[in-house]
């Protein structure tokens, strides 16, 4: 049933995507995201109505309205006080650079992570002003969100954010963010392995960078996930073999979401490792940041939006 007014995309590139033409002739783009959300969950500190209880190893958590969890609390300074660290050395020892969605208000609360972000050269695109809920939110309460958000990591780390993912996004997210100005590219999408352009009424196309939940070690904590480190390696090396055999004709994108607290322990993080040195064997690879992906969008692939496709 075609209807012109369906406000999804269920077509995209077809069966004849565009040569994205990465840089060096690279069969496949490989692309890290560090989440770094410690200090901006959900808290009660943090004038939230409840507790965390998402992402973490005590599975099956429920929010605790009104109350403290100190169990999550105490592993999500896991995340800043020794995976992050753990997961900076291990890309910088390999010189392979990566992506941080950074949550302004967890940015602000720790300035010493910003500044080794910084100085390893990271792209620390914006992971909102908290790491919360947006569904329920209006509008209005949206829209604001995302401008506190933009002018905190402005605040946080020197600079304004060119990148966006909220995670927690509600329907009106990707809408109001293009409304918001001033990004080069946003990433609350799972549609495709491939950046696309979308449009909006008012508003300048903008470009899309999806992101995964699956090549992602949130599967450690999520009932039917990876229950070790060799699963976690394994999924991640048949997602590179099938996009690098792919890329021979018709190269394509693969990203990996990484969170501090949970594949920076110690058993995790050996498996990341030995994912990152399988990728860097192979040649024609380019590992990214996202903002080099868009500036190479944007540079080599403009004309691709003229058909963007309208969310309304």
């Amino acid at each position: 049933m075609a209807d012109a007014a369906y406000p999804r995309d269920l077509r995209g590139y077809g069966r004849n995507p565009p040569d994205p033409k990465w840089p060096g002739n690279a069969r496949i783009a490989v692309q890290f995201v560090v989440n770094f959300e410690e200090g901006g969950e959900n808290n009660i500190l943090h004038g939230d109505s409840a507790s965390e209880a998402f992402l973490s190893d005590v599975l099956g958590a429920q929010p605790w309205p009104g109350e403290r969890h100190a169990n999550i609390e105490s592993m999500f300074e896991y995340g800043s006080r020794a995976g992050f660290w753990r997961l900076w050395r291990m890309f910088g020892e390999r010189r392979l650079p990566t992506t941080v969605f950074g949550v302004a208000t967890a940015l602000k609360r720790n300035p010493e992570i910003v500044a080794a972000m910084k100085e390893a050269g990271w792209d620390i695109a914006s992971h909102s002003l908290k790491w919360v809920e947006h569904k329920h939110m209006s509008e209005n309460e949206e829209r604001a969100e995302i401008a506190e958000a933009i002018r905190v990591h402005t605040e946080a780390t020197g600079a304004r954010p060119l990148g966006w993912y909220t995670g927690r996004s509600s329907i009106n997210t990707l809408r109001l963010l293009m409304e918001a100005s001033g990004l080069s590219y946003l990433c609350d999408a799972y549609a495709d392995d491939l950046p696309y352009w979308i449009k909006a009424a008012g508003v300048e196309p903008h470009l899309v960078i999806p992101y995964t939940l699956d090549a992602n070690d949130m599967r450690f904590v999520n009932p039917q996930g990876f229950g070790g480190g060799d699963q976690f390696f394994s999924y991640l090396k048949d997602s590179f073999d099938v996009l690098y055999a792919e890329g021979e004709t018709s190269p394509k994108m693969m990203s990996v979401g990484l969170h501090c607290r949970l594949v920076g322990r110690p058993g995790r993080a050996a498996a990341l490792m030995r994912f990152l040195d399988y990728v860097t064997k192979h040649d024609r690879v380019w590992v990214p940041t996202r903002l080099q992906i868009a500036e190479h969008w944007h540079a080599n692939h403009k004309q691709l939006a003229e058909q963007a496709f309208s969310i309304g």
